[in-house]
């Protein structure tokens, strides 16, 4: 049983596996034979950039909403995001009769918080760090006696991103590695707790951009460190973390190996898959893939999963990707 930090954390997902099943779709895990021709392994590549709204996070999103009574949600929840949360919950919230504000820092991408308003969010910009934003939002929802829905720091989203890993025990049969991208530490937590229980031999690396390796800096202190990021293509991993987060706990004990890798390094895994693929991987998916192609012959690994968390980069980023990878 994965007891951490005083809960239950594969029980959250399977109680978040009953709740979002109808909601979500299984995403298709896909054999990788570039990137495993180039580590000399079976690599295999969870498609989360193929969920709803392009991103696993609507998993955490309908799994806290569906958890609310009814007068809660009709009250309206609140959330802080760097894009991909805060369109879940707006896609979460309008698909149960409810609303959403969302309040984003100021270096969000835009394309992120246009798809928060098409989904019926309502946006408030606030702050130059994703913890800003999410202090205000805290504040903000307990004024007005609405919900606040946090991207990592909530039993009820770890177990709905821990939903992968239900999925990834019906659909591969055997691995031995799992590389995700970390920010908040939410997904690798969920996932990490699932897999101790069910396949404890799978090996849980957590993969971080160097810019931003907030939970990286704070499992090997021992505590949540405030570190200044700096600008990364990870946008969906960046900022800090709440001094509160469950997830540390999980992150600490659950993950077996912790990896940085440049901004070079995951420009040319993005690009790699591009090409390989022919489907469109944003930066936090980058992280583990450039991850994957960094570490995964040091760690002996024979058959690995990467979860490819995001889809939604912009076109600006998108032409900016290829505009280095052409000049270098």
């Amino acid at each position: 049983m994965a007891v951490t930090a005083g809960w239950d954390i594969a029980a959250a997902v399977r109680a978040a596996e009953k709740r979002i099943r109808p909601f979500v779709r299984q995403t298709p895990v896909e054999s990788s034979v570039r990137f495993g021709e180039l580590v000399g392994c079976r690599a295999l590549v969870k498609l989360e950039n193929l969920q709803h709204t392009g991103s696993f996070k609507i998993r955490g999103a309908l799994s806290a909403l569906l958890a609310l009574d009814t007068r809660a949600r009709e009250r309206g929840v609140v959330a802080a995001s760097t894009g991909n949360h805060g369109a879940a919950v707006a896609f979460a919230a309008r698909r149960l009769g409810s609303r959403a504000t969302v309040y984003v820092p100021r270096s969000a991408s835009a394309t992120k918080v246009d798809a928060i308003r098409r989904l019926g969010g309502e946006v408030i910009i606030h702050g130059d760090d994703g913890i800003e934003a999410e202090i205000r939002a805290r504040r903000d929802a307990g004024r007005a006696e609405m919900t606040y829905v946090s991207p990592y720091n909530d039993p009820a989203v770890v177990g709905g991103q821990g939903t992968i890993g239900v999925e990834l025990e019906r659909q591969v049969e055997d691995f031995d590695a799992l590389f995700v991208a970390v920010g908040g530490g939410g997904l690798v937590s969920g996932v990490a707790g699932y897999l101790a229980e069910r396949r404890p031999g799978v090996r849980i690396v957590g993969c971080s951009p160097e810019n931003s390796a907030v939970m990286d800096a704070s499992v090997r202190a021992g505590r949540v460190l405030e570190i200044e990021s700096k600008a990364t293509l990870s946008d969906g991993t960046a900022g800090g973390v709440e001094s509160s987060a469950i997830t540390l706990e999980p992150c600490r004990l659950l993950v077996d190996d912790w990896i940085r890798v440049s901004e070079g390094e995951i420009r040319a895994a993005m690009l790699e898959f591009i090409e390989a693929h022919h489907l469109l991987v944003e930066g936090s998916a980058g992280v583990a893939l450039a991850a994957f192609l960094k570490a995964a012959t040091n760690l002996g690994v024979e058959r690995g999963v990467i979860v490819a968390c995001g889809g939604n980069i912009s076109l600006e980023t998108l032409r900016c990707v290829l505009e280095r990878q052409s000049r270098a």
